[in-house]
């Protein structure tokens, strides 16, 4: 049973569509079912033409609004809709009316026993669900408390559930994403949208955070992927930034305008300051690309890549240096013997890239490249011709995306080891790792172009999360998994056939979302776990061999069709394409993912 919650000026207005025909003819035997009186003395009547009359029922509303002592609410007209799920069973008048009257003394506005509430009623139109109409104020003539009152609804629905043992719905703890509404799923129809602009930006915003190594970045980064963003400036601090908006070009209201939405418009996690502690909370002074773990090869080209970025910024040796450690590195400068003071030299290294003896490895400019000595960077600051030099036109090589790929599988299969030690134990000490594999989940799908990993992120988007918004203690596990998705959205997107890499990480991440659906379970929040399998099921899906060989058969038979093509146009014969032998059709199956019953979720937030 699911209640929503929205607000009006006009009630009158609001019983004339509850009454009427709907938009579709889709409401009938329109009726009062309860409220603030006996629903028989305030039905509207009839007149002589058979329309209703609702000029009594709307008076006796709004009269506690004309004695209301003090300034009213703004949408003074409380409309919540209550619905039953299609396969429950059908609730008699009756039993909606105590739906209707839980609600209403949950959340407060008409307590039971309490004749000075505010004026209401519950209107009938259909089998399945039914309207409570409502004015904020009391009948003492002061203003009723509505703080919280979504969270009321929602346990007043949970408890009829329980009660005409109805399906089992999930409590509004906020893991879910902010849904998009009715106009935005019409509106995305009409124009021939994939999905609606909520759930795009939303994807993007949590793509771009996970790759982001700062707030500017997360900025850019939404700006290349063609997301147009609005800051909200401090009104007592120049210059601060508090918030953010965002909004895509092509999504424009009536006068032109773009239509924009707050980060804690798209979900409970997305807002500035929660963002921020993604990258300045404890542990961050590892830096981006915490190097524990990764192999010389990953390491190597994580460092080429910060060295050639920074030597393409910088317009000297100062700032050279200074970006090396903006971005991460450790530096480690290299003086002359015979002048004290001189730098001849320079070597980087990555936190917690460490050798045998906990020592940091270092690399020289040499090292990384022929171009990134220091003499050769020097050469390019002095003379803008020898730019190119110092560039080397930075691209990873295969074995480099495949060593970071690795790591990033190793990664997340120790994210899932930690998880499952820590479930039944200290559920706590998993929900940063829990939180951080959604980041690795979004950058591997925008990275590998998969929709199948896009639709895994996705699903498993409400696993994530933490319950009411908060923000998990920043651990070990969260902090590595954020480093491999960096260092995964550091190569780009993939070219060529990326089948196996996408089956190598795929798998690994499959068995991260069943340690985190197990997690669930073991908290008993029956939908996050819900959502964990969900994306499990996917990601298997697309590490199965039967589907990657059908995958790879495409593949080559595309590229064949296309050099085909080309040759026809210098063999006078007909060439025909070679078929490839077909790939084994074992699928692996994973025992893990048994539905489990239904359980029952914890409670909702504490009255207010």
């Amino acid at each position: 049973m699911i209640g929503k919650v929205v607000r009006g000026t006009d009630a009158r207005r609001l019983l004339y569509y509850l009454y009427g025909p709907g938009k579709a003819n889709e409401h009938t035997d329109p009726h009062l079912v309860t409220g603030f009186s006996d629903p028989a003395e305030l039905e509207p009547e009839r007149r002589p033409g058979g329309a209703r009359d609702f000029r009594r029922l709307a008076g006796l509303l709004a009269q506690p609004l004309a004695a209301l002592a003090g300034p009213g609410y703004a949408k003074p007209v409380w409309h919540c809709s209550i619905r039953a799920a299609p396969e429950d069973r059908l609730l008699s008048d009756a039993q909606w009316a105590q739906v209707a009257v839980q609600v209403m003394d949950r959340t407060g506005l008409a307590p039971a026993g309490d004749d000075l509430g505010v004026r209401w009623v519950a209107i009938r139109h259909a089998t399945d669900h039914v309207h409570i109409v409502a004015t904020l104020a009391r009948q003492d003539g002061s203003r009723p408390r509505i703080w919280n009152d979504f969270y009321r609804v929602r346990e007043a629905c949970q408890d009829a559930e329980t009660r005409f043992r109805l399906r089992r719905t999930a409590p509004a703890d906020r893991t879910a994403a902010r849904c998009s509404s009715r106009a935005e799923a019409e509106q995305s129809v009409r124009r021939g949208w994939g999905e609606p602009p909520r759930a795009r930006l939303r994807r993007e915003v949590c793509t771009a955070a996970a790759r982001a190594r700062s707030e500017q970045e997360f900025f850019t980064s939404l700006g290349d992927a063609g997301v147009v963003v609005r800051k909200r400036y401090s009104s007592t601090s120049s210059g601060e930034v508090t918030g953010y908006a965002v909004g895509l070009p092509a999504h424009t209201a009536k006068d032109g305008q773009i239509v924009w939405y707050g980060g804690g418009k798209l979900a409970a996690d997305l807002t500035l300051p929660k963002l921020r502690r993604r990258w300045e909370g404890p542990g961050q002074q590892l830096g981006p690309f915490a190097g524990r773990g990764l192999s010389a090869v990953a390491a190597r080209a994580v460092l080429r890549n910060i060295v050639t970025g920074a030597a393409m910024q910088a317009r000297n040796e100062a700032g050279f240096f200074a970006g090396l450690r903006e971005a991460g590195a450790l530096v480690r400068l290299r003086f002359s013997q015979t002048c004290p003071g001189q730098v001849t030299g320079y070597a980087v290294g990555l936190p917690g890239h460490d050798d045998r003896d906990a020592m940091p490895m270092w690399y020289g400019g040499g090292r990384l490249a022929a171009g990134l000595t220091l003499p050769r960077l020097r050469r390019g600051w002095d003379s803008p011709r020898n730019a190119p030099e110092r560039s080397g036109a930075f691209r990873f090589t295969v074995p480099e995306r495949n060593a970071i790929y690795e790591h990033a599988g190793r990664q997340a299969s120790a994210a899932a080891e930690h998880i499952r030690r820590a479930a039944h134990g200290d559920p706590a000490a998993a929900a940063d790792a829990a939180w951080a594999a959604a980041d690795i989940l979004h950058v591997a799908a925008k990275a590998l172009r998969s929709p199948d990993l896009r639709r895994a992120a996705d699903s498993y988007d409400r696993a994530a999360r933490a319950r009411y918004g908060r923000i998990p203690r920043a651990t070990s596990a969260g902090r590595q998994l954020r480093a491999a998705a960096r260092l995964i959205a550091m190569t780009g997107q993939l070219s060529g056939d990326s089948t196996l890499i996408a089956i190598a990480l795929a798998a690994n991440l499959a068995a991260l979302a069943v340690a985190v659906a197990e997690l669930r379970r073991a908290q008993q929040h029956a939908v996050q776990a819900a959502a964990a399998r969900a994306a499990a099921m996917q990601l298997y899906t697309v590490s199965s061999p039967a589907r990657a060989g059908r995958r790879q058969e495409r593949d080559h038979r595309r590229r064949t069709l296309t050099a085909t093509r080309v040759a026809r146009g210098d063999f006078p014969a007909q060439l025909q394409p070679t078929r490839p032998a077909p790939p084994g059709h074992a699928a692996h199956r994973c025992p893990a993912l048994r539905t489990e019953p239904s359980r029952r979720a914890g409670p909702g937030p504490p009255k207010s």
